[in-house]
């Protein structure tokens, strides 16, 4: 059985969760559920970073400690992974001791083999990013009595100058091996845009960091100089490793490593993409396998924060529509890679036209006319019937882009199967049919055939819907129990088993 370790982003418990969250969550859910169809020993993390000084003050601010504003603020993301039905092997805190251990060893070795030293650092930080920047990666602000603001490139807020000892990884020494990992592995780092991103950020030249601090104690402290703390990103990358036992279980650690991937936004390349890297480099380790990079779900055009008071709660949406429903529109209307603009319109499109008239009106119009032409017993299909090859065609598709980690795509080809066959009971009109005819059961047949694929196909978006049509045919088991590519195949509905109407799926909307 093949290992695969996936990984979200573990985002910061800063903010509340919005629909961006959402969004990588269910994409990097939707890619462990299709690998655990086709059989993979799948291990998904998801989780939260806790530490550094953004949490520290936010924590002063509101009169609590770091502790007590993290353990609320994570239990946040944890309930929305629940609510949206994210099928998570393991949520990491970077607060937990095992994490903390992890953290040390790492470091520690990294240290042993001379890549960190101690240098003093002079220069601007953005509190929000948790990141160090040059004077050259700033952008330029309004002017004031003390001359002009230097801002965050990513925020837009003043930055602040810091100045003392930290600890420092001598990045710079791993711009070669950085650069053939990237040559090497062409597929590593995805889309290709994200991977000549990240290839341009190495040859701009790298420049040694700075990994602790001496000014805040919210964080690991480094284990040979316990003045210092690890700055929290290289603290946080780590719960990659901590999580599949880096330090703990060598023999877990070492079954899952080499199939690590990992889906994160693109705003953070620079660390999951050349500081990770090297890191892993540094301390003997080889880079991840792959680093999939989505865009941003945008609201007006505007990416979701705070400031800009356009924040989505996923609780919000799934209380409207279901939680299948806003998975559905998640991965299928936001292709990954490039951005997307989120829109209650276009939910309520979506959710009419793919699941109410297309898949909903699929199950029920068969179940109604099996009911009523053949006393609610289904057919099996016919080895030869015309939706036999159809549906080999939308299985190759659909696979091809969920292994390329082309959620919309994969499910474009699945629902050409369902709108396929809605035409084919449209022109074959069974409805009018004889009662018990084999031309009525014919075509039932292969439509329910038809159903106990797209079940299985639609697992990854829409999980629960998938289970109710597999139980509504009468079959054992569940849905996102089968294994592919086996349970693809043309002509395993048994026949002679019977096939409940039920409730509409997804009853059409007629709001907004």
């Amino acid at each position: 059985m093949a290992k695969f370790f996936i990984t979200t982003a573990i985002p910061y418990v800063n903010d509340a969760p919005h629909i961006g969250h959402a969004y990588e969550a269910v994409n990097t859910d939707a890619v462990a559920r299709w690998h655990r169809l086709l059989g993979d020993d799948v291990f998904f993390l998801t989780g939260t970073d806790e530490h550094g000084l953004k949490v520290q003050r936010s924590a002063e601010a509101v009169g609590l400690t770091p502790k007590e504003q993290v353990d609320r603020n994570s239990e946040r993301f944890r309930e929305t992974a629940k609510l949206l039905d994210i099928s998570n092997d393991d949520f990491i805190r970077t607060t937990e001791e095992r994490h903390h251990g992890a953290v040390k060893q790492f470091l520690q070795t990294i240290y042993d083999r001379g890549d960190i030293e101690i240098q003093r650092y002079e220069g601007p930080y953005c509190v929000s990013c948790e990141a160090y920047y040059t004077d050259d990666e700033l952008v330029a602000g309004p002017s004031g009595a003390e001359g002009q603001q230097q801002l965050c490139p990513v925020h837009g807020r003043p930055v602040e100058f810091f100045s003392e000892d930290n600890y420092f990884f001598k990045l710079s020494k791993y711009e070669k091996p950085l650069l053939d990992w990237l040559t090497d592995n062409p597929d590593a780092v995805q889309p290709d845009t994200r991977r000549n991103e990240a290839i341009g950020l190495i040859k701009q030249g790298l420049r040694d960091i700075s990994i602790t601090r001496t000014s805040i104690d919210w964080g690991v402290p480094v284990p040979w100089d316990e003045k210092h703390v690890f700055y929290v990103w290289y603290d946080a990358l780590v719960n990659y490793a901590t999580a599949i036992g880096y330090g703990t279980d060598p023999d877990r650690f070492n079954a899952f490593w080499p199939t690590a991937n990992h889906v994160i936004g693109k705003d953070i390349i620079r660390f999951h993409c050349v500081y990770w890297p090297a890191m892993l480099l540094a301390a003997g380790l080889d880079p991840p396998r792959h680093v999939w990079v989505h865009g941003f779900l945008l609201v007006g055009g505007e990416k979701m924060s705070k400031t800009a008071l356009n924040q989505i709660a996923p609780a919000d949406l799934v209380e409207d529509f279901g939680v299948d429903a806003l998975r559905y529109h998640l991965l299928r209307d936001v292709p990954f890679g490039p951005d997307g603009d989120f829109s209650y319109e276009r939910v309520v499109d979506r959710y009419n036209s793919d699941l109410a008239n297309n898949l909903g009106n699929l199950l029920s119009r068969v179940a109604t006319v099996v009911g009523s032409k053949l006393d609610g017993v289904g057919p099996a299909p016919r080895a030869d019937s015309p939706l036999a090859g159809v549906a080999a065609d939308c299985y190759e598709a659909t696979a091809a882009a969920w292994n390329r980690v082309a959620p919309s795509e994969a499910l474009e080809a699945t629902w050409r199967l369902i709108r396929e066959t809605n035409a084919y009971l449209e022109s074959n009109e069974p409805w009018k049919a004889e009662a018990g005819s084999p031309e009525v059961a014919a075509v039932l047949g292969d439509a329910l055939e038809v159903l106990r694929i797209v079940a299985i196909l639609a697992v990854p978006a829409v999980p629960t819907t998938s289970n109710e049509i597999w139980r509504r045919l009468g079959l054992p088991g569940g849905a996102d129990e089968q294994r592919l590519p086996d349970a693809a195949a043309w002509g395993q509905y048994p026949g002679g088993l019977a096939v409940e109407k039920g409730p509409p799926l997804f009853p059409r909307r007629v709001d907004r």
